[in-house]
């Protein structure tokens, strides 16, 4: 399927991508994929669209695009289910649309590593906020307007904190040498918190540096971020307590 067709595919799409953003948008709603194809493709990125997650999974995995935008109530294999499967091979950054506005959703959502989460009805406009915010994060975006903004891009020097390492080129985290897979975001959280290892940082200063664009983030966000990620590290490690948790001022990293 032409990658320009607003219609639901079964499979991959197979115009031209070259040098635009991908992105697949799952969602058993036609008149959700018709109008968020439409309004991407508006912008100038590419897009491929799923009616289901069944039909969706192989084909993120065989040939990611640079993000999804997944529904989580979804016949066959719903969103939660998708993302579950997904993260087990992929860090593909993840977008979580749903109609109904529950934290219990939110939260799930978060601790299976969706990088973001949006109620339905939403503006096109904070989509689009979010999908560059993430982009951006990622150094995946190759959309020309926005590469054509300043802003750096460049990935840091690797980090070394006690038994971490961070390498921001490749995106890689260890744990005593073991490797640790971060999303995007948790790896900007991370990365904030180690760098002035013992210094506290509050959940503004993490939201900053994880969602830099203004995208509007609550506090939960950050402790479902920080959360996930200490289990990650404890699937390696069952006694990491690196990241601390200072009540009412926020978080900080201890090498130690």
């Amino acid at each position: 399927m032409d990658s320009t067709s607003p219609e639901p595919a079964t499979g991959p799409a197979t115009g031209t991508e070259e040098n635009r953003t991908v992105i697949a948008l799952v969602d058993d709603d036609r008149n959700i994929l018709t109008t968020v194809s439409i309004a991407l493709q508006a912008e100038g990125f590419a897009t491929r669209v799923y009616s289901d997650g069944e039909a969706a999974l192989s084909a993120l995995l065989s040939n990611p695009p640079d993000l999804a935008i997944f529904d989580i109530k979804m016949p066959k294999m719903d969103g939660m289910e998708l993302l579950r499967r997904l993260r087990e091979k992929s860090p593909l950054p993840v977008i979580f649309l749903t109609s109904k506005d529950d934290e219990t959703d939110e939260e799930a959502g978060f601790e299976m590593g969706a990088d973001d989460y949006i109620a339905k009805p939403f503006s096109l406009r904070l989509l689009l906020a979010r999908i560059r915010a993430i982009l951006r994060r990622s150094g995946e975006d190759r959309h020309p307007l926005l590469l054509s903004e300043q802003f750096d891009d460049t990935p840091g020097e690797a980090l070394e904190r006690g038994r971490l390492y961070m390498d921001p080129a490749r995106h890689h985290v260890t744990w005593d040498g073991q490797a640790v897979s971060l999303t995007v975001t948790e790896f900007l959280l991370l990365e904030a918190l180690a760098a002035r290892p013992g210094v506290i940082k509050s959940r503004n200063q993490l939201m900053d540096a994880a969602y830099p664009d203004d995208v509007f983030v609550d506090d939960r966000t950050v402790d479902s971020h920080i959360k996930r990620m200490r289990r990650k590290f404890r699937s390696v490690d069952p006694t990491f307590s690196a990241i601390e948790t200072l009540y009412g001022a926020g978080y900080s990293f201890n090498e130690g």
